[in-house]
């Protein structure tokens, strides 16, 4: 016994074991993790407040230019036009919050991770972290779609506006850029969700190949509803890769119901 205990002993790498942690213990590091999260998204929201002008801001208009300069009937040099006094510094607030979170995002989840990996088993901890890291490259892989999608968008919605200069607040503007974004990285964050289902024994992958069809339907919808735009282009773009993602969660699942299945198999071998 004492020996089990020593083994035991080492494994916590916070200052407290979460299971002998009282309420009041459990809320201060839910505190303390709260605010580290809340200095990293003001810390890197400072910094893109301060790098808006320029860079942050081409990177962001550059879809838009590129649009004007290759069309130039549609009456527009690329630059957003001020409606109102506080348009302009409403507009850089509002990407230095969404800048802030979006490179905030990995201490977030390294946060997230360290507060809920003491109060899980041996099996939980070792798929807590590939989650954490797919979750956060799926996510900024779909923003980087959305940004690559951008410029055929605004393309293919200037070109139905008829007669009309395609000139756009900088808080419109850039609003539709961030839902994009939001829009794809939560698309693309689908099969997450299917894989995590299937590791907790809610779905199977043999259900999953079943209800394909229906799958194509919803991703459908899915793609229609919460691209912010609303044009065909942008759907495309984001129904596609999901119903990609759909066939890669599916496969997941065979590789890990194959594991499983060689694992029960393997005990039974060795008792015979």
């Amino acid at each position: 016994m004492r020996l089990r205990r020593k083994a035991k002993e080492p494994k916590v790498p916070l200052a407290t074991k979460n299971e002998n942690m009282t309420l009041t213990q459990h809320l201060a590091e839910l505190r303390m993790r709260l605010i580290r999260c809340l200095l990293a998204v003001v810390l890197f929201g400072v910094l893109v407040f301060v790098l808006y002008d320029p860079w942050i801001q081409d990177f962001l208009f550059h879809p838009y230019r590129e649009v004007c300069a290759a069309n130039p009937s549609f009456n527009c040099n690329g630059n957003p036009v001020l409606i109102t006094p506080l348009g302009g510094f409403t507009t850089r607030m509002k990407v230095a919050g969404w800048g802030g979170f979006i490179l905030a995002m990995p201490i977030i989840l390294w946060q997230v991770w360290r507060f809920i990996v003491p109060g899980l088993e041996s099996k939980e901890k070792r798929y807590a972290r590939p989650f954490i890291l797919c979750t956060l490259a799926l996510f900024l892989f779909g923003a980087f779609v959305a940004y690559v999608t951008l410029q055929p968008a605004l393309q293919w919605l200037i070109s139905y506006a008829g007669q009309a200069t395609a000139a756009f607040t900088p808080e419109s503007y850039v609003s539709l850029v961030g839902l994009m974004m939001a829009a794809f990285g939560a698309g693309f964050l689908f099969p997450v969700l299917l894989v995590f289902l299937q590791l907790a024994g809610v779905l199977s992958y043999k259900q999953l190949l079943g209800w394909w069809r229906y799958a194509t339907v919803v991703i459908a919808v899915i793609a229609a509803v919460i691209t912010p735009s609303g044009d065909p282009i942008s759907m495309l773009a984001l129904g596609i890769p999901m119903f990609l993602l759909y066939w890669i969660s599916v496969g997941i699942g065979w590789l890990v119901s194959r594991h499983r299945a060689k694992a029960t198999a393997e005990p039974a071998v060795g008792t015979a």
